[in-house]
């Protein structure tokens, strides 16, 4: 029989669709969008009967209980803020923390009767509250029926009765609504939507049972109450410190705070566990994937924002991104840091500013920064690509960690500056501190790349002619020289390195080592043998605008003369160690005598730099060189950081609560030359607002004075801290410490 599929004519090609393209949605495969946004509600109705309606339709309501006035104990003073420690926030809100009972006054028409009356107080988040997915709670205080919180009544007096709610410990954070609704035979009537019973939940480290509890009241103090930080900068052995005003307790910074998650599309199912709140920040808070808060900028220009080293607090940033619903310009690392922190000390979870100083960038986790040399022992710039940061600044944030082995909870790395993809987009973290500390970098999230900012080497190849390279030196105590965090309680620094890695050179730090390389993180294997001349760079303090001597010292170890063909070379850098212009260059030949010492003096004028110098005024120097006698290759770094010239803040007033106040900034140019576009910023916690003041130009030797009134909201210590920012000089700041009296 013949094949009749062989002559069986083609199938006519499908139609070419025309028109627009189908929408494209989740329908189909959820029952309704996914509920992701905590301002947008569902009026829950007022009544609602069981049943259908007889003849002559439902029974009236009327008769029952009825609820006249909701108290919901709101002010600062009251008992509900103090036990909460929400005090401190500028709202008109009930803000309380989970895990732990707030209470509520009911006014009824009529005495209770407990044997009789049946009511709940309910509680709904998000716009479409479900019972199962714990976004609609009703707790009845009598236990009729079963609930995820707890309900107490507290005292019954006349019409008034006073409820006990605890909402669970691992319940969603965020704005609720509450309603009181009466339980009749014939249905359920409950109040009318109203503002004013909004109250808002919050993360509690004061709670055992929370997931971010942390069992030490002067860490609690610093790190969830504490307005005032200080961020630390600078280079290792100069370290800077700028102030900065948190600010996580003023109007509508905490609303600016759910926006972000909002903005986010994080599902409100998802806001109760700190993880996932921490890690969907730390990608929210940088605006490269998904329209977060911050742009960052490097690059010296910002014409079109605001400069990083121009703000003084984190309130403008928040509020602007709420209000604007844009991205704010600009950031670098500290603001990023300092911008997060506000975020999770406003929504209570523990957490801190860290600065790692000499923190390895730009590599690809093998542990290795790469710095190549010609064979006369000079920087070969255009192939050296790896960057080391002079300091670097992330968070650390305080939560147990279920879903790593027990021991590997407490301070987690979390990190918002857009560096490297971790699942895709631009984020860092939640890693576990102790995790990196004993190279267990297997655990989620982003933990090698962290293990890396802290433990690289940095290793000097000499490239030969033929494009091969020879490790000719290699520093493996270079990075991560110091992790620097505030005191809790006071004004000081306090050095947690050890918290992040064992001593250098220690048994315990080789061992750790090896597990990371089990993990992938490759290290340079090899010792190349070094040269016996040591070279020394002097550590410098030079104020912007000043000449100076460089003093290179060159020490013979051996028996026998030994010369040096030797480069200095002096560049403006960046702070994340990317050179800009070259402004010195020498290439002295250096004979040392046996066992003997030789300095080399470098004079440097202001003239050759000044012209050069990038936001930070950094300077960085290389000196290397080739030993003629022997062929070895030495080498020495230091990183100078430019003293710039400080504001001077002068407060004046009676320092009581109410009463206006008079704070003056000073400031004078040193230089000959003008300032050009000058802007002053100035607050201060619980005392000032941001302010800011402009000034087109102040020409060289001339001062200005700012004077601004004030009147302090509340009583304690404080501070006032300002900064001043211009093309031609950034990082210009200063503060004042203020106590005011109840």
């Amino acid at each position: 029989m013949a094949d009749q599929s062989a002559s069986a004519s083609p199938s006519p090609a499908p139609p070419i669709p025309t028109g627009r393209p189908p929408k494209v949605g989740n329908r189909g495969r959820t029952t309704g969008p996914i509920d992701s946004s905590n301002f947008e509600t569902t009026d829950i109705p007022e009544v609602e009967y069981f049943g259908m309606p007889g003849p002559r339709g439902h029974p009236p309501l009327t008769e029952f209980l009825d609820i006249w006035d909701v108290d919901m104990i709101k002010r600062p003073d009251d008992s509900n803020k103090m036990n909460h420690h929400t005090m401190l926030f500028n709202s008109d809100y009930l803000i309380v923390r989970r895990g732990q009972e707030f209470q509520v006054r009911i006014t009824f028409n009529r005495p209770y009767k407990p044997n009789e009356d049946k009511f709940a107080v309910e509680f709904v988040i998000g716009s479409s509250p479900e019972y199962s997915k714990g976004t609609y709670i009703p707790v009845f205080p009598r236990k009729e029926r079963e609930s995820s919180w707890e309900g107490r009544i507290i005292t019954t007096s006349d019409n008034v009765v006073t409820v006990g709610i605890t909402p669970k410990a691992d319940c969603i954070v965020g704005k609720y609504h509450m309603y009181i609704a009466v339980v009749t035979p014939f249905g359920i009537r409950r109040t009318r939507r109203d503002s004013s019973r909004d109250l808002y939940i919050l993360f509690n480290p004061w709670a055992e049972a929370d997931a971010v509890f942390l069992d030490d009241e002067k860490e609690r103090e610093e790190c969830v109450m504490n307005e005032m930080g200080i961020i630390y900068h600078g280079a290792y052995e100069d370290v800077a410190e700028r102030s900065w005003n948190y600010g996580q307790f003023n109007y509508g910074v905490l609303d600016a705070c759910l926006y972000v998650m909002d903005r986010a599309e994080m599902p409100i199912t998802n806001r109760g566990d700190p993880i996932k709140v921490t890690r969907k920040a730390s990608a929210m808070l940088n605006s490269r994937d998904d329209e977060g808060v911050l742009v960052g900028n490097w690059s010296g220009d910002y014409t079109y924002g605001v400069a990083p080293t121009s703000w003084t607090g984190s309130t403008d940033i928040l509020l602007s991104y709420a209000n604007s619903k844009m991205p704010v310009c600009y950031a670098q690392c500290w603001v990023y840091a300092a911008v997060f922190n506000t975020f999770l000390r406003c929504l209570g979870i523990p957490s801190r500013v860290v600065t790692n100083f000499y923190s390895a960038h730009d590599n690809d986790g093998n542990l290795k920064m790469d710095v190549i040399l010609d064979e006369n022992g000079r920087i070969d710039r255009n192939r050296t690509k790896d960057s080391i940061w002079n300091y670097h600044c992330w968070n650390e944030c305080y939560m147990s960690r279920p879903d790593l082995p027990l021991g590997f909870g407490g301070w987690q790395v979390v990190d918002a500056t857009p560096q490297e993809t971790s699942d895709g987009m631009f984020r860092c973290g939640p890693a576990s501190v102790k995790a990196i500390k004993h190279g267990q970098i297997c655990f989620q999230f982003d933990a090698p790349f962290v293990f890396a900012e802290v433990n690289s080497d940095v290793v000097f190849y000499s490239r030969r002619k033929d494009g091969t390279m020879e490790p000719v030196k290699v520093n493996q105590t270079h990075i991560g020289r110091m992790v620097l965090t505030k005191s809790p309680g006071d004004e000081t620094r306090r050095d947690i390195t050890d918290q992040y890695k064992f001593p250098e050179g220690s048994t315990e730090e080789r061992t750790v080592l090896e597990k990371a390389e089990e993990y992938g993180c490759k290290r340079e294997k090899s010792s190349p043998l070094l040269g016996d001349v040591d070279l020394i760079l002097p550590t410098l303090e030079i104020s912007m605008g000043d000449d100076f001597e460089l003093d290179v010292e060159f020490t013979n170890r051996s028996n026998q003369q030994r010369t040096v063909e030797a480069y200095i070379s002096g560049s403006v850098v960046y702070y994340t160690g990317v050179s800009g212009e070259e402004f010195l260059f020498r290439t002295p030949n250096v004979k040392i005598q046996p066992q003997k010492s030789v300095k080399e003096l470098v004079k440097i004028e202001s003239k050759s730099y000044m012209k050069y110098l990038v936001e930070q005024g950094n300077l960085h120097f290389i000196v290397t060189g080739k030993i003629k006698e022997t062929g070895r290759i030495i080498t020495a770094m230091k990183v100078v950081t430019l003293h710039n010239p400080k504001l001077i803040i002068e407060v004046s007033g009676r320092g009581k609560v109410n009463e206006e106040m008079m704070a003056t900034v000073q400031f004078t140019n040193p230089f000959s030359f003008s300032l050009e576009g000058v802007f002053i910023r100035m607050e201060g916690p619980g005392i000032m607002p941001p302010k800011d003041k402009y000034y087109s130009l102040i020409t060289g030797g001339t001062s200005l004075t700012w004077t601004e009134l004030f009147t302090p909201q509340r009583a304690g210590k404080t501070r006032l801290i300002a900064t001043l920012d211009c093309p031609a000089l950034r990082q210009v700041h200063g503060q004042a410490s203020v106590t005011i009296k109840a």
